[in-house]
């Protein structure tokens, strides 16, 4: 099992979702979708696991090594909804992730982040038929 992504940028702001689970099979998906986060995009990223199954430690540590990446060009990761145990693997020495409830409570913190949306998917993400191309929504 896998996970599928769904990555939307507006001026300041980013949200990569994911959907699946979060084990060691899927981990280099999911360096791959940092990476379009990497190369898209500014301001804080969220971290949308609102459709996550479940993730395994390994799972986790590679959302610590995201932060770090992230952090590494300016842009701090912030967690929404994170699986049903609350469980976070502690890195150590990754840089600090705040943590939402949900992914409404981590946009209502961005309140004032507004502007064109821009969304890219991969192949199955749930409700899309498409490979990633890049979608505007206004």
């Amino acid at each position: 099992m896998t996970i599928e992504w769904r990555y939307t940028t507006r001026p300041g702001l980013s949200v990569l979702s994911l959907a699946g689970y979060l084990g060691a099979d899927a981990v280099s998906r999911f360096g791959g979708a940092v990476g379009w986060v990497v190369a898209r995009g500014d301001g804080p990223v969220i971290l949308d696991l609102t459709g996550l199954r479940g993730w395994s430690a390994g799972g986790q540590l590679a959302v610590a090594d995201a932060a770090r990446r992230l952090r590494a060009g300016g842009r701090p990761l912030e967690l929404a909804a994170i699986p049903a145990d609350g469980s976070l693997v502690p890195s150590g020495d990754g840089p600090e992730m705040t943590v939402h409830a949900d992914l409404a409570t981590a946009l209502a913190a961005h309140q004032g982040e507004s502007g064109e949306l821009r969304e890219w998917c991969s192949d199955e993400w749930p409700g899309s038929r498409t490979t990633p191309q890049p979608r505007t929504r206004g």
